[in-house]
């Protein structure tokens, strides 16, 4: 359905730009989800009220909050769309995930209304639920379970086509919404063909545990997209496939300092350093640097900016002292990586700088890694000093 909806609604998709397809489909996501929420909600209230059941009145708030959810990730998706401007350069991407956070804490509020609720049934009593009206409540249990098994469904595909957060979080609560539903309905039936005693309270026990169930999916799909508000570490495959492109370029060495900014969907901004021979022509390596630039822009539609670090690579004295330095910090820790070496020689001693790359698992001492460092350069030649920068970054 939401293909044929897309095919009527959202025209030229070739030609247009991914951002404005992918803004289109949210908000037809957000659509489609409003009207087949509200009308669970309504018919699962109704036959609620009817069997008395306060599992199945839960289930329909459930699907009411889910219907302002998706009113949320609609709004969100249209903010998210807005063009940069003077007070935010970097576009309304983040909308997305504000938008996002805001559909899971509402899933959480609904989640703790409905669990107080089933907690006062328990504890006070109430009527017994599917007593009647069951034939009916039983075709509204089965047929909810298959709506949601579909909203489910192309939401996370339009999650994994657009890689979006939001819409990720709209599909796992379309998930949790068919296992608490799959709870009442399995409520029903032992209620209608298994006697039980009264202080039981078995469908208000259920009622209990799709509360506790959306409680725990509201937090889940929380921390899912405060992560990117927070600024979490980019995809290791990403930063990878990033490093590859750039060392294909003839003239580049080494890659390191990867700095990926996240402004939302379609919205990042890469830098990085490469390392290029310091005996190269200038304009020669500056147009490699904006040819890679330029090719990351495209293949991985971010924005790339690429500083030069000139690496001296003829050099015996320098590769030799690398070299030592390198073979000690293995020893030490295979994890640990040294780049941007260089050699500044004084009147009395001699400095090695370079950039120490420590992974944030080290579990050591840092200042007592240094002191180390200084000792065996110290070894290695006592006319030299190690003056290191301490890079940090995974393993």
């Amino acid at each position: 359905m939401i293909r044929l909806l897309a095919k009527l609604f959202i025209h030229n998709q070739e030609n247009d730009s991914p951002e404005r397809v992918r803004s289109e489909y949210g908000m037809l996501s957000g659509c489609v989800g409003i009207f087949l929420n509200l009308l669970l909600f309504a018919v699962k209230f109704v036959f609620g009220l009817l069997a008395h059941a306060v599992s199945l009145e839960a289930d329909a708030f459930n699907n009411l909050g889910d219907a302002g959810s998706s009113i949320i990730a609609l709004f969100g998706f249209r903010l998210a769309a807005k063009k940069p401007d003077r007070g935010h350069p970097y576009g309304h991407g983040r909308f997305e995930y504000v938008s996002g956070l805001i559909v899971s804490i509402l899933i959480v509020v609904m989640g703790y209304s409905l669990f107080r609720n089933a907690v006062s049934i328990i504890l006070y009593g109430g009527e017994t639920a599917f007593a009647s009206h069951f034939i009916p409540t039983l075709i509204v249990l089965i047929g909810s379970i298959l709506i949601k098994v579909y909203m489910f469904a192309y939401n996370r595909a339009l999650a994994k086509q657009f890689s979006s957060p939001t819409l990720r979080a709209v599909a796992f609560d379309s998930l949790s919404d068919t296992v608490a539903t799959a709870v009442v309905l399995v409520c029903a039936l032992i209620a209608r063909f298994i006697r039980l005693p009264d202080w039981l309270r078995l469908d208000a026990w259920c009622g209990l545990a799709v509360s506790l169930f959306i409680v725990y999916t509201g937090i889940r799909s929380a921390h899912e997209t405060v992560e990117p508000l927070l600024g979490r570490r980019p995809d290791p495959a990403f930063v990878s496939a990033i490093e590859s492109a750039v060392l294909s370029f003839e003239g580049i060495g080494g890659v390191h300092d990867v700095v990926v900014h996240d402004y939302g969907p379609g919205r990042v901004f890469v830098s990085l350093h490469a390392e290029v021979p310091a005996e190269s022509n200038v304009r020669e390596i500056h147009d490699v640097i904006d040819s890679a630039e330029k090719y990351l822009s495209e293949q991985f539609r971010c924005s790339a900016t690429i500083h030069m670090d000139p690496i001296i690579t003829d050099d015996p004295r320098t590769k030799e002292l690398k070299e030592k330095v390198s073979a000690y910090l293995n020893g030490v820790d295979p994890h640990l990586t040294i780049h941007d070496f260089r050699i500044a020689a004084g009147p009395s001693e001699t400095a090695l700088m370079f950039d120490l790359v420590i992974p944030y698992e080290y579990s050591g001492d840092i200042d007592a890694l240094l002191n180390g460092i200084d000792q065996a350069v110290k070894e290695i030649s006592p006319s030299c000093r190690a003056i290191v920068d301490v890079d940090r970054s995974d393993a």
